[in-house]
């Protein structure tokens, strides 16, 4: 799993791609606060290797819980700027910050 940011200079915009690896799945998605936790709006691309990839452009200067929903299961990704316990879902989010 990993998380690139590219700030753009032009635009008050984070291109962010959100990268994880799994092989044996069919389906992944990005989910968060910048698409209401909307898996298709997260979709995410399964490249030849196996990994799952897509680039969001996200407004900078802001704070973003989110998960990845691999086959209909949410897991957190491990190179997050931290973690947060969420009420709502009872579990702790990934976060990140740009």
């Amino acid at each position: 799993m990993s998380i690139k940011k590219q700030f753009i200079k032009t635009k008050p915009v984070c291109k962010v791609t959100f990268s994880v690896e799994a092989k044996e799945a069919t389906t992944a998605s990005v989910v968060g606060d910048f698409n209401n936790w909307n898996s298709a709006e997260g979709e995410l691309s399964k490249l030849k290797n196996g990994t799952f990839k897509g680039v969001f452009e996200l407004p900078k200067d802001t704070t973003y819980e989110f998960k990845y929903l691999i086959d209909g299961v949410y897991v957190n990704e491990s190179e997050a700027d931290y973690f947060i316990w969420n009420e709502f879902a009872g579990a702790e989010n990934s976060v990140l910050e740009i």
